[in-house]
């Protein structure tokens, strides 16, 4: 009996001690990322049996070494990090923007007030030599705004590139470990008959949260095994094999650094880039497809829009020497791109056919199987198909923007077209000379010395026909009582008299009001030397109102205050989300940590109650070495 009550103690002893040693191994790692709290499993020995009298218990056995773990709640936290990554890395970039376009001194609202200021300073004072050089500078510190705005958000789509090559090798690196340890989990289990390698198993587990921090990720277990899956359904880990993710330049914007998988022969196959959600890559992605890339539209839409506007209404005046305005800004050319995978040999171009319907977004045109073309807005994929196209006008027009073709196309081909994106880049002032600032009208109107009515000519105007048939000699209206006509015109032709009625030929219009008297004359001449006259400078300060953008419904500033606005706004959304999301994630993690978390105060209790265990069970073997001592002492 003394002899089974000694190895009765000696299995609690050797319980005991396992039990503590987990309990220290608790207590070492209690800060350590992943760890999941382990405990012994202590069951029963069995008993032996005696006849007559029954069973006689052998003990306690340590049968297995488990880790508290749930796998549901894991997996609920991996997807909150990964999504709470994801605004973190968004918002960050996007308050880079938000802060650049909303702050008073460097944004581009000031610089549009001076130039319109110093426009009309000018219309006020059109023979100062330096309200035209003023005119000039503040043109040039507008265009050096635009440009500087504009490489700043190129160096925003560097950076992104960089990290995105970045987080790839990143990536890789987790995928490789993570397939490593999968085949390591393997061949313990294997070769311990089925026992968990736990601390194996924990690093695997941050492994694959450290992942989903920089990339969403879907994790099938099978077989003890980790297959881990990106974007829609693209294998990144399938048991003890890896697939390498590369950092390419996208085939139809070399500009942006994409993802590629490469596959078994080792060629890069472009993933789609809006199917990769989730992580800090997922939010590089999502900001630089949805906020990027629409803000340097925006900023080049308004530069085409404002040179545009400036120089069509600078041809419409003249300069100091008489001579019809020359451009002030140069103005940029829509963009674009060939697939790099194309096949056939179409050259794509396209040009401004209306600059007021111009959006913010970028195109995709596709060839089709029949070789008929369609174009796809991306900002909201609306399709123009080959009937939109052709029955444009003119053809193949589509947001104002018209499409060139030459050459033929192939199948499944595919152009990128870009209307607005270099439009800030490539905004510069043309003219230097102040002399050749266009701030007169070119035209001139009189009433003739001599007349006897109250007829009296307006100042006249022109519009964008003027400058292809110029005025060559004064032309003289004459008033017939008689008949209630006015003759003189150019082509021969009278016209009704109407108090007040506007007359327009070759691009000119005027008007006469009052009641004129027969045979009085008034007269349309060619302004060869307006020195003091600013009536066009007046109409280029009259853009600053003018609706032209956004098919007539947003001024200048209307169009920065709406991007203002919505970069700020979509700034405020994601912040809200981000503190939204952190907050959720924070209660996941406290639920999971409630689990797999090490508690000091628990351990330390533990160690105090299988410590009283382990001495409990070595008073058990101490009696049974007494109670034998004492057999053998018996004479």
């Amino acid at each position: 009996m003394s002899n089974n009550m000694f190895y009765t103690g000696l299995s609690g002893l050797n319980a005991a001690q396992a039990a503590l040693v987990t309990t220290g191994h608790n207590t070492a790692n209690v800060n350590t990322p992943g760890y999941s709290r382990q405990s012994a499993q202590v069951a029963s020995a069995g008993g032996s049996y005696s006849a007559g009298v029954g069973f006689f218990g052998n003990g306690a056995k340590v049968v297995d070494i488990s880790r508290s773990y749930d796998q549901y709640l894991s997996s609920q936290l991996n997807q909150a990090q990964s999504s709470n990554q994801a605004l973190s890395t968004y918002y960050t970039q996007i308050s880079q923007i938000d802060n650049l376009l909303a702050n008073q001194k460097a944004g581009l609202a000031p610089q549009l007030q001076t130039l319109f200021t110093h426009v009309q300073a000018l219309a006020n004072t059109p023979a100062d030599p330096s309200a035209r050089q003023q005119l000039i500078s503040s043109g040039q510190a507008l265009a050096n705004q635009f440009r500087t705005m504009d490489s700043y958000l190129s160096s925003l789509n560097a950076s992104v590139n960089d990290q995105v090559a970045g987080h790839v090798e990143q990536i890789n690196a987790y995928a490789e470990q993570i397939a490593s340890l999968n085949k390591q989990v393997a061949m313990l289990s294997n070769g311990t008959g089925g026992q968990a390698p736990n601390d194996l198993l924990d690093q695997r587990d941050q492994l694959v949260n450290e992942l989903g921090k920089l990339v969403g990720t879907k994790l099938v277990v099978q077989d003890g095994q980790y297959n881990v899956f990106i974007g829609n359904g693209q294998t990144l880990v399938l048991g003890d094999r890896a697939t390498r993710l590369a950092a390419v330049s996208s085939a139809i914007d070399p500009g942006r650094t994409t993802l590629a998988m490469v596959n078994a022969a080792g060629n890069a196959v472009e993933l789609q880039e809006d199917v990769m959600s989730g992580g800090s890559l997922g939010g590089l992605l999502q900001f630089r497809n949805e906020t990027l890339a629409t803000t340097q539209n925006s900023l080049g839409r308004m530069a085409i829009a404002l040179s545009d506007a400036f120089n069509a209404q600078q041809s419409l005046g003249v300069d100091l020497n008489g001579a019809l305005g020359e451009d002030f800004f140069s103005q940029a050319v829509p963009g674009v791109m060939s697939n790099a995978r194309n096949t056939g040999s179409l050259n794509l171009t396209a040009s401004f056919s209306d600059i007021g319907q111009l959006t913010t977004s970028d195109y995709r045109l596709d060839v089709k199987a029949d070789l008929s073309f369609s174009v796809t807005r991306l900002s909201d994929n609306k399709v123009f198909s080959a009937a939109d196209l052709a029955a444009s006008v003119p053809p193949n027009t589509f947001d104002g923007v018209t499409l060139a073709f030459a050459g033929a196309a192939g199948a499944g081909d595919s152009f990128l077209i870009q209307p607005t994106r270099t439009g800030a880049r490539d905004l510069a002032v043309t003219l230097t000379d102040p002399a050749k600032v266009a701030a007169a009208s070119p035209i001139i109107t009189g009433n003739t010395a001599g007349n006897q009515g109250s007829g009296a000519i307006s100042a006249g105007s022109v519009d964008a026909a003027y400058p292809a048939t110029p005025l060559g000699a004064t032309v003289t209206l004459t008033y017939n009582s008689a008949t209630n006509e006015l003759s003189g015109f150019p082509d021969g032709s009278t016209v009704i008299y109407t108090a007040g009625a506007s007359m327009s030929f070759d691009g000119i219009t005027v008007s006469i009001s009052g009641a004129p008297s027969n045979g009085d004359t008034f007269t349309i001449g060619k302004n060869t030397g307006g020195v003091s006259d600013g009536s066009n400078a007046l109409l280029l300060g009259a853009l600053q109102n003018r609706k032209t953008m956004g098919n007539g419904t947003a001024t200048f500033n209307d169009a920065y205050g709406q991007l203002v606005s919505a970069v700020g706004n979509k700034a405020r959304q994601v912040q809200i989300a981000h503190t939204a999301q952190t907050s959720l994630t924070t209660q996941i993690r406290a639920v999971q940590q409630s689990v797999s978390g090490v508690n000091q105060d628990e351990e330390t209790a533990n160690l105090l109650m299988f410590q009283q265990m382990y001495q409990a069970n070595a008073k058990v073997i101490q009696t049974a070495s007494t109670m034998f001592d004492a057999v053998l002492g018996i004479r």
